[in-house]
C-alpha cells in the first residue's frame, strides 16, 4: 500500500474514531433518580412507573435508589453533591427541596440551590383515621379530640414532613391537640394506622385511598379546594366547616447545584414525554395525583410559592428540628 493510500486509510480511521467518540458523548449514560424516602410510598412508587419509560430516553439504563433518613436529608445531600450531568437527579416531595431548611438549624446542603427540573404530579393530602377511632366526620372527630385532649396519637412520614406539618396546621386552624407519632416515611406510618397502633395520620390521598375503599381505615376528609376524582364521596375540609385547611403534596425531580439549564430542560422533557403515555396518566390517577410535567422555570416559581407557604406553617406552629 502507497504512503498515499496509509495515509487516507489512518484519516479515516481517525474521523470514524471520533464520530463514535461524539456519538458516545452525546447518548445519554445510566441514569439515577435518588428517592430519599423508603419504598412503597407515593414519594417511590410515581420514578418507578416514570423509569419504565424513561430507558426509551436513557439507553444506558434507569435506576430507582431509596437513601433514607433525616426527613430526606440523606438521599438529598448525595445528590447535592453529584456532578450536575442530568444523570444523577433527586425526586422527592417537599421535604428537602422546600421545607427543611426553614426546619432545621443546620443542613449539609443548601436547598435553596437545587436547579428545579420538574413537577411530576400533586396530590392532595387527606385526613385518615383508624377504624378504632369512633368519628365519623371531621365534626365528629374535632368533637373527638377535644374530649381527649393530648391522647390522640398521629402519624407522620417524618418529623418536618408535609403529613407533620398539615397536622399541625390543622391544630391550629381547629384549637385541637394531638401527639406526634413520626415514621420513616408512608409505608410504616400506614402499616401501623392500618394495625391501629395509631389514630390519625394526614396522608397523601395515593397512599390511603387503596385502604379507605376497603374498609381498613377512613378518610374523612380532602385538603384541596375539589374533592378528588377517585373518592368523590369524600368532602373536603372546607364543606367540613373547616376553611383554611388546603394542604397539597407535591413530588419534583430537581438536579445538583451548577446543572445547565439546557441539561434540566432535556431531563424534563424527557420526563414529560414519558408522563403524556396513556398508561402512565392511568397509574399516575390510580395512585390519585394529578400529572404535571411543567418545565423547569415554572418548576422554580411553584416551589419558591409552597417553600414560603409552608414556613408560615412552621412559624405559626414553632416547629424546629436539630
Amino acid at each position: 500500500m502507497s504512503l498515499h493510500s496509509l495515509a487516507r486509510a489512518g484519516a479515516a480511521l481517525v474521523l470514524t474514531a471520533c464520530l463514535a467518540s461524539q456519538a458516545l458523548a452525546q447518548t445519554p449514560g445510566l441514569l439515577k433518580l435518588v428517592v430519599p424516602f423508603p419504598a412503597g410510598g407515593t414519594a417511590d412508587v410515581l420514578p418507578r412507573i416514570l423509569s419504565e419509560k424513561l430507558r426509551a430516553q436513557y439507553p444506558a439504563g434507569v435506576v430507582v435508589e431509596n437513601r433514607t433518613g433525616a426527613g430526606g436529608n440523606i438521599g438529598a445531600e448525595s445528590v447535592f453533591r453529584s456532578e450536575p450531568d442530568g444523570l444523577t437527579l433527586l425526586a422527592s416531595p417537599p421535604g428537602p427541596i422546600a421545607i427543611n431548611h426553614h426546619l432545621y438549624k443546620k443542613l449539609s446542603f443548601d436547598p435553596t440551590r437545587w436547579v428545579p427540573v420538574t413537577v411530576m404530579a400533586t396530590v392532595p393530602n387527606v385526613l385518615a383515621v383508624s377504624t378504632k377511632v369512633p368519628a365519623q366526620n371531621v365534626a365528629e372527630f374535632i368533637a373527638y379530640l377535644k374530649a381527649n385532649p393530648g391522647k390522640v396519637t398521629y402519624a407522620s412520614q417524618g418529623n418536618g414532613s408535609t403529613s407533620h406539618l398539615t397536622a399541625s396546621m390543622f391544630m391550629q386552624l381547629t384549637g385541637t391537640e394531638m401527639v406526634h407519632v413520626p415514621y420513616r416515611g408512608t409505608a410504616p406510618a400506614l402499616v401501623d394506622l392500618v394495625a391501629g397502633q395509631v389514630d390519625v395520620f394526614f396522608d397523601n390521598l395515593s397512599s390511603s385511598a387503596q385502604f379507605h375503599s376497603v374498609g381498613k381505615l377512613r378518610i374523612l376528609a380532602v385538603a384541596n379546594t375539589e374533592r378528588a376524582k377517585v373518592l368523590p364521596q369524600v368532602p373536603t375540609f372546607v364543606e367540613s366547616k373547616v376553611p383554611g385547611m388546603n394542604a397539597v403534596t407535591f413530588f419534583s425531580v430537581v438536579a445538583p447545584p451548577g446543572t445547565p439549564l439546557a441539561v434540566a430542560t432535556s431531563a424534563q422533557k424527557a420526563i414529560a414525554d414519558a408522563m403524556a403515555l396513556p398508561d402512565v396518566k392511568a397509574r399516575f390517577a390510580e395512585q390519585g395525583a394529578e400529572p404535571r410535567g411543567w418545565s423547569p422555570e415554572r418548576t422554580g416559581e411553584f416551589i419558591k410559592a409552597e417553600s414560603e407557604r409552608w414556613n408560615k406553617v412552621i412559624k405559626s406552629a414553632n416547629v424546629t428540628l436539630e
